[in-house]
């Protein structure tokens, strides 16, 4: 029999994993001691935070890189066929969302290895549920572009495809470029186009605030530097 690739949800910062994770998802992710990760480094503060029964040396944690070839996948879902269980971990939030993950998983259900989810954190929809926009129908872009000029191009776009679709636009940015993403959208969107900011999800500094582009002009940007944040933008 192959074994299980578990999806695991990681903290979406420094907070106890069980103020944000169901009992379920901690048992069951103690009980994997092989993992495909996005960053080495991030995984074992995530699992030390667990208290795994093992020691985190003991633990295998192999690195999901963003090029890896089909022969890399397969080596590392080569266990799960041998009968082992297999966790996927991201850096924060929902693995195979927004990070390399999918392709692992999508090399698993070519292999018939059973892919099990598990609840926890997600930014995406964290912040798409708080931001009073349209949930029937939205739509996640992952990063824009960094230069200025192609950040406003790309952020007119989406405002066009909102209020021509009535869609709900999501996206993120580097915390360091928060003041250079708010100061672009508050030059190109039109003042009535919503924007919602969804900063620090689920840690005690939380705070999501929806409010038309004119009134955003009127706020202080340098207060969202450098906190994780995600954006939704609906015309």
């Amino acid at each position: 029999m192959t074994g299980t690739l578990y999806l695991v949800p990681s903290l979406l910062g420094h907070v106890a994993p069980e103020s944000v994770l169901p009992a379920r998802t901690i048992v069951a992710a103690r009980a994997i001691s092989r993992w495909i990760v996005e960053t080495p480094k991030a995984a074992r503060a995530f699992l030390g935070a667990l208290a795994m029964p093992l020691p985190i040396a003991q633990l295998s944690i192999v690195a999901l890189a963003d090029d890896a070839s089909h022969a890399d996948i397969d080596a590392l879902l080569a266990p799960a066929l041998q009968g082992h269980d297999l966790g996927l971990l991201s850096d924060a939030g929902c693995p195979a969302v927004a990070d390399p993950g999918a392709r692992l998983v999508a090399a698993a259900h070519r292999a018939g290895v059973r892919v099990v989810p598990l609840v926890g954190p997600s930014s995406i929809l964290l912040a798409m549920m708080a931001s009073g926009m349209n949930g029937q129908q939205f739509a996640f872009h992952g990063y824009l572009p960094q230069r200025a000029e192609a950040r406003q191009m790309a952020l007119a776009r989406l405002e066009g495809e909102s209020r021509t679709l009535s869609r709900a636009q999501a996206f993120i940015e580097t915390p360091y470029r928060n003041v250079a993403m708010l100061d672009s959208i508050a030059t190109t969107l039109a003042p009535s186009t919503r924007l919602c900011v969804a900063v620090d999800l689920t840690l005690p500094s939380e705070s999501v605030t929806t409010l038309p582009v004119s009134a955003w002009r009127q706020r202080d940007f340098a207060t969202y530097a450098k906190h994780p944040a995600i954006f939704v933008l609906q015309a």
